[in-house]
């Protein structure tokens, strides 16, 4: 007679088969495309926004700005001349929040244009095979 721990030794020796499913895409929802492209797009303004910010700040409070001002009024003999007044951190955020505005809306939009694309090509290429297995 066998243990039950023995039965379970000789169940866990054998291999597992592992199923391999081909399967082939051929089509990509448009608006699913774009809600998902307008999505990254938005996370990828909002990290600009915050590098932005956060690289402003660093070169603010390590002097940067003030060396450039000197350096500056020695090349070009302004004393009035300030770097600050070009790159404050005001003006420097709505450029960003422009760009990053603008970065969203072109994002979108080569999102939408690749499905259509892809939808399109399908019909000439057959899809894409993907292949998935099970571990």
């Amino acid at each position: 007679m066998s243990s039950v721990a023995e039965k379970l030794q000789r169940k866990s020796q054998r291999a597992a088969a592992t199923k391999q499913v081909r399967l082939k895409l051929v089509y990509i929802d448009f608006w699913s495309a774009v809600k998902l492209s307008f999505l990254i797009s938005l996370c990828v303004g909002i990290v600009q926004i915050v590098a932005t910010f956060l690289i402003w700040i660093v070169l603010n409070s390590t002097g940067l700005f003030e060396q450039l001002t000197n350096i500056m009024i020695d090349i070009l003999g302004d004393a009035t001349f300030n770097v600050l007044d070009s790159f404050s951190l005001v003006k420097v955020m709505v450029f960003t929040l422009i760009v990053a505005g603008l970065s969203v809306i072109i994002g979108t939009a080569l999102g939408a244009i690749a499905s259509a694309l892809y939808n399109l090509s399908v019909r000439l290429t057959g899809g894409l095979l993907v292949g998935f297995t099970n571990n």
